[in-house]
């Protein structure tokens, strides 16, 4: 049998010169390395402040899978070959990912595995699969323009506008930091004792000292929040393994929807809730840490999907991992309707032993350090996009930190001995989130749905009528938050409440 041919081998000139039959190519042997190559970013930087990469996608390496027939040559890809280029496209999905992760996602999954049992993982499944469609639809935009969302509004819209969308943003992104740090500060009270404010600070100040990470260039940083996401799923890949809930109830529960009395306000906010609106912007931005040239932007644009929906999908399986081991362990149970994310780890200690609230403690601080520096990311691009600063990017990281810092503070302070009042606090920031991603979603839409800005590569009209869909069902009240149960969270009566 004839061997397979191998895709050609760049050996010599210019990235943005060449053409077939200018420059010299060779068989590529499968000892020969891939010719995309990664260098640093920068994430820290705007793009138009910083040199563009050598990171290319070249005519070469966007050819499909199946035999290109045409011109002079037949040139078929390698499996191996195209493995290679998915893995040198693989980061950007993932550290958008850890925000389907974040603590106030973990505590959505514990109370409605609690609450109602199995019997709700459908809609978590399908919640997850209407966010990877919008997360898809970022990359898109930003792989197609080489532009991210932040800096599509702040050429469309007026000031007035602009500066109305940057402040609900930070909002959001504020109220989603507040979620993140305390949840990692509760895991690192659970695992060394350390206060909410002290936890607070702790995880700030590692945030901060991590996002320079980058420095070392963009592989080490992707590489650090893999090693976040391993610890997250190992932690609750382990409580579920100790904790064997029934894997037909499982199965059954993501295929087959229920729903239970009063649990309709949760399936809706479900819907809501997993897609973050600034992750729209984050998306947007982090695919272009791999410059694409002229011509490569569809098979950029495959490969960012294959990758973003392996993480995604991830991300799925730890969602329902905790689903399951508190539907296992806590529903219908006496005495376990109060469980949130502040006393989950002590339930879990005192059900099944010290063990397995460690393993939660090292999960959740796992999953609140790499959100929030995620979030701090989604920050910066943010405020770049919409403003247009040019502040550098230690002061940038200081204004984007200090904006999320005093509020945490204040929350830590404020509940440290009220840990009931952090669920209801969670409850209304994500009530905040539902509110302000319309904002970013339409947007979103409206510009990857204009052939005038995204050329042949706009979304066809059934993708856009389904992503519409989507938004339209997403501002629906987020996470559930029923005021009559304020009272009760606080530990008043409801004469007592003023």
């Amino acid at each position: 049998m004839a061997e397979r041919p191998r895709p050609p081998l760049l050996q010599s000139g210019s990235l943005h010169s060449l053409e077939p039959g200018t420059a010299p190519l060779v068989r590529q042997t499968s000892r020969e390395p891939t010719p995309v190559a990664l260098n640093s970013f920068g994430l820290l930087k705007p793009p138009e402040s910083h040199p563009p990469t050598p990171i290319a996608v070249l005519k070469e390496l966007a050819i499909p899978l199946a035999p290109k027939i045409d011109a002079e040559e037949i040139v078929e890809l390698t499996w191996s070959a195209w493995f290679q280029r998915l893995l040198s496209f693989t980061g950007p999905g993932w550290l958008m990912s850890i925000a389907y992760v974040d603590p106030g996602n973990l505590e959505a999954d514990l109370q409605i595995g609690a609450q109602f049992g199995y019997k709700l993982l459908w809609a978590l499944l399908a919640s997850t699969t209407v966010g990877l469609g919008m997360q898809l639809v970022a990359a898109r935009l930003g792989c197609a323009t080489k532009r991210h969302l932040a800096e599509h509004c702040r050429d469309a819209f007026g000031r007035p506008l602009r500066l109305l969308l940057w402040v609900l943003t930070e909002m959001a992104i504020i109220g989603s930091d507040i979620q993140e740090v305390i949840g990692c500060s509760i895991g690192l009270e659970l695992l060394v004792g350390l206060s909410l404010a002290e936890g607070v600070l702790v995880t700030a100040f590692a945030a901060f000292i991590f996002l320079f990470l980058e420095r070392s260039g963009t592989r080490p940083l992707e590489l650090f929040f893999g090693a976040l996401i391993l610890t997250l799923a190992l932690s609750m890949g382990r409580l579920f393994l100790v904790i064997s809930p029934d894997n037909v109830a499982v199965f059954e529960g993501l295929t087959i929807p229920q729903l239970p009395p009063n649990s309709l306000q949760q399936v809706v906010g479900m819907v809501g809730c997993v897609i973050m609106p600034h992750n729209l912007f984050l998306h947007s931005a982090l695919v272009q840490s791999r410059e694409i040239h002229k011509g490569g932007e569809e098979e950029a644009i495959r490969l960012f999907t294959v990758e973003s929906t392996v993480a995604i999908f991830t991300s799925l399986v730890i969602n329902t991992f905790v689903v399951a081991v508190f539907a296992k362990g806590f529903f219908n149970k006496p005495g376990t309707e109060g469980i949130g994310l502040a006393n989950a780890g002590h339930y879990l200690g005192d059900a099944f032993g010290s063990t397995m609230r460690i393993v939660w403690a090292l999960g959740l601080c796992a999953a609140g350090q790499s959100s929030t520096m995620t979030g701090a990311y989604a920050g910066q691009w943010v405020m770049q996009g919409y403003l247009q600063l040019k502040v550098p990017p230690i002061k940038r990281a200081l204004i984007t930190r200090s904006m999320a810092l005093v509020p945490c503070l204040l929350v830590a302070f404020y509940f440290r001995d009220r840990r009931d009042g952090l669920d209801v606090l969670n409850g209304y920031l994500n009530v905040l989130q539902s509110v302000v991603l319309p904002f970013a979603a339409v947007p979103l839409l409206s510009f990857a749905g204009s052939e005038r800005i995204m050329g042949r590569l706009a979304l066809s009209f059934s993708a856009k009528a389904l992503a519409w869909l989507a938004t339209l069902l997403g501002p629906q009240e987020k996470g559930g938050l029923d005021t009559r149960d304020v009272p009760k969270k606080f530990g008043k009566a409801p004469g007592d409440l003023t």
